[in-house]
């Protein structure tokens, strides 16, 4: 079985937090993405004071002490209590210790999951962040979740093996599937998780933190201004006023820290003179507990301080899309032509903001940002302006994926102003604000932001494909759908579900993948747009192939074909001939399939498509192969890879050496055909592709076979087995099946080390 292209990929429409530290010396791994990275000081750092949590620290460390060492361990500890109450200090604390006793000697990962933001992280992102953490570049982690977990745990296994114990620090958890994709599997792992919510579906060692005891509050209230000047001799002169203020404060640390910061940034002030700012505020935040009603006042006399450009700026920092806000989004926010450093500069000062995972983006604590929104929605004139906020953060937003969407698919003439220097700068500004850009385009189901949050979500689509953010494209696309049918939208509705369907394909769900394309057909036929119409039949039949509902793709396509012609679209017709040569192919009907893919390169030379007629002939070779003609299905790879090589389709080009290994293996040149195939799985693996990882594997086993190599051969099908059983592809499954059934093997059996790996 060989791998699949073709030139329909993508539709010519006219749209976390992690931290890893160094697993022990470098280990080398069957993954191939290099040795773990040396990382000094990952965790984060613990404060410099800590004060009245022994007891819990104490109870922490024993539940995460090695077996043996005070009693059995849980595999995972969750630390649970209301949000500022010190559960992450607590948590950075307990790993720092536990790593200079030498418990975890392969490191210690952290991520945090933002699990009380307007979004939090989901799984896909989370674990993303982990694999980026163990070493994983960018481009090379998988798209889906269940794959980025399968390469997660077989990391995290090769670890254990290799070095040791890690700790998995999961900060911020608000919901157990946030946590399960990211436990390890291997027993000699720990997870510590933090949440405000007690999560017994996890099945962890519970340690319930609570608020401060009145005395150790006041300890913390004293350590923290000790901690910037030793002499400060406030809290010592007023015990009872800093134990008043600590009442204010709810005896929660988050609020204390920012009242020691608010006497530290006037060291005249006395203790009683803050009590009585605190005590006159009257407001609180409504949807918290008794305990955290002095968070409130605290927040509340924070903000009075601030200056009129300061406030501002706060407010709209809580309404920025994602986790972090990057300068420039910032900047857009709040209206200016540069970086509101100044008014920034205060609010780090007074704890309402800090910095993010990188320089030049900026977060704020989830209690602090729901003030700031509380504060918004109270006032009509501010939620004018953060409406405002919010529309020119996305006009901005639109335009600027719009000019780099003209880079990444590399489109002829004159590129749109704000432009990039070119295609790498623009894939790296995608990249950096790509959080900001999918919580923007998910505003689309905010009626005020409808329809410029549907622009932005139908603009990243090519960047989305490209990068293989399928699980992202899901979640936009589908809201983008919801939006143009409120907005009584057509042709962005037929759009938004026939990308919807190509992210679902791309995942393997191949069932709604033809459902949204049967649904963008009839909204574009309704309409009237007998191209666009056009364009989703061929996609539709895409994924009927994919389905292996072969007479229904090739019915598919035929339509496609004849409302190109009547447009006289000839590049979309191109798509269709190499698409239905394609299914008949699959079919086995080779003569036809080369009469299809022969008109389909010479459809699209015609229009100077090269990426497309080189997929189209690669598509070509393998239909040559099938009828005899071995030299000619050579030669069609090879002109196809060079093309793949110069345009930078790492997948294509992936896919056409593996062709070339199958044509290869035809004509008895096994040596050749096995590094041809072998070649292609690495590129497939790094490139996160796991559909053509495992159809790259099984061609292998198949070759090795030939070659006579039959532990090889077995231990590559098993491979091939294991993926396909992975991505939930039957077909797939079964033929490996048949493959080892031939070669005499049963499940079971232990195999070498040889294969696709």
């Amino acid at each position: 079985m060989s791998g699949d292209t073709y030139g329909g990929d993508r539709i010519d429409f006219s749209q976390g937090t992690f931290r890893g530290e160094a697993i022990g010396k470098k280990v080398e791994h069957h993954h191939h993405y290099g040795p773990m990275p040396h990382v000094e000081d990952a965790l984060p750092p613990a404060t410099a004071e800590f004060t009245g949590r022994e007891d819990e620290l104490d109870a922490l460390l024993a539940a995460l002490a090695p077996e043996g060492a005070h009693r059995t361990a849980a595999p995972v500890t969750a630390v649970a209590g209301l949000g500022g109450v010190g559960k992450t200090a607590l948590a950075v604390r307990a790993a720092h210790t536990a790593r200079e006793r030498g418990w975890f000697p392969a490191g210690a990962l952290f991520v945090d999951c933002h699990g009380y933001d307007e979004t939090p992280a989901g799984p896909e992102q989370l674990l993303e962040a982990l694999l980026r953490a163990l070493g994983v570049a960018a481009a090379h982690v998988p798209s889906t979740v269940d794959e980025r977990a399968g390469l997660y745990r077989s990391m995290l296994a090769e670890r254990a093996r290799a070095g040791g114990r890690v700790l998995i620090v999961v900060d911020n958890a608000s919901h157990p599937g946030q946590v399960r994709p990211l436990l390890p599997g291997h027993p000699a792992h720990r997870v510590l998780v933090t949440s405000r919510d007690t999560m017994p579906q996890l099945g962890a060692h519970l340690l319930h933190l609570d608020v401060l005891r009145p005395q150790v509050a006041r300890d913390v209230l004293r350590a923290a201004l000790r901690t910037a000047d030793p002499a400060d001799p406030r809290v010592l002169d007023d015990a009872d006023g800093a134990e008043k203020l600590c009442e204010l404060c709810g005896h929660l640390p988050l609020a204390l820290q920012i009242a020691a910061a608010l006497l530290l940034s006037d060291p005249g002030k006395p203790v009683a003179e803050l009590v009585a700012e605190l005590a006159d505020s009257a407001t609180v935040l409504d949807h918290l507990d008794d305990g955290e009603r002095g968070v409130r006042a605290a927040f509340d006399l924070s903000y009075r301080r601030l200056g009129p450009e300061p406030a501002r700026l706060f407010r709209l920092l809580a309404l920025a899309p994602g986790k972090e806000t990057s300068d420039e989004a910032l900047t857009v926010l709040s209206g200016a032509t540069t970086p509101p450093r100044r008014e920034l500069n205060v609010l780090v000062r007074a704890h309402l903001v800090g910095p993010g995972s990188v320089r030049g983006c900026w977060s704020m604590h989830d209690l602090v940002r729901a003030y700031a929104l509380d504060r918004v929605a109270r006032q009509e004139p501010l939620r004018a302006e953060g409406t405002a906020a919010r529309a020119r953060l996305l006009a901005h937003y639109q335009r600027r994926t719009e000019a780099a969407d003209w880079h990444v698919r590399n489109l002829p003439g004159r590129a749109p102003s704000p432009g990039f220097d070119g295609r790498e700068e623009a894939l790296s500004w995608l990249d950096r604000e790509r959080t900001g850009l999918i919580s923007g385009a998910l505003w689309a189901a905010d009626p005020v932001h409808a329809r410029a949050g549907l622009g932005l979500a139908l603009s990243l689509y090519e960047y989305l494909d490209r990068r293989r953010y399928f699980d992202d494209g899901v979640s936009v696309y589908r809201c983008a759908a919801q939006a143009a049918l409120a907005l009584g939208d057509g042709s962005g509705a037929g759009r938004a579900w026939s990308y919807l369907g190509l992210a679902l394909r791309h995942n393997r769900r191949l069932d709604e993948a033809v459902a949204a394309h049967t649904r963008a057909c009839g909204i574009h036929r309704e309409r009237g747009d007998r191209l666009g119409e056009g364009k989703v039949w061929d996609m539709l039949g895409v994924s009927l192939t994919e389905a292996r509902r072969f007479d229904e793709a090739i019915e598919a396509h035929e339509r496609a074909r004849e409302l190109a012609q009547a447009v006289q679209d000839a590049q979309v017709e191109a798509s269709t001939w190499n698409n239905l040569g394609r299914a008949r192919f699959k079919l086995g009907r080779c003569e036809e399939s080369i009469v299809a893919l022969s008109r389909a390169c010479a459809m699209f030379r015609s229009v100077g498509d090269r990426a497309r007629e080189a997929t189209a002939r690669n598509n070509l070779g393998r239909a040559f192969r099938e009828t005899g003609r071995l030299e000619e299905a050579l030669e069609a790879h090879t002109t196809a890879r060079a093309v793949f090589e110069e345009l930078g389709e790492r997948e294509r080009l992936a896919t056409s050496w593996n062709d070339f290994g199958v044509a290869l293996c035809a004509l008895g040149r096994f040596d050749e055909a096995v590094d041809a195939h072998r070649l292609a799985v690495r590129e497939q693996r790094d490139l996160g592709h796991r559909h053509g990882q495992a159809i790259a594997t099984q061609d292998l086993g198949v070759t090795l076979g030939r070659a006579g190599r039959r532990e090889e051969a077995v231990e590559a099908h098993v491979q091939a087995l294991c993926l396909y059983r992975e991505l939930a592809d039957r077909h797939g499954e079964s033929e490996a099946l048949k493959r080892l059934t031939a070669a005499g093997y049963r499940e079971g059996e232990p195999t070498g080390e040889g294969g696709g790996r």
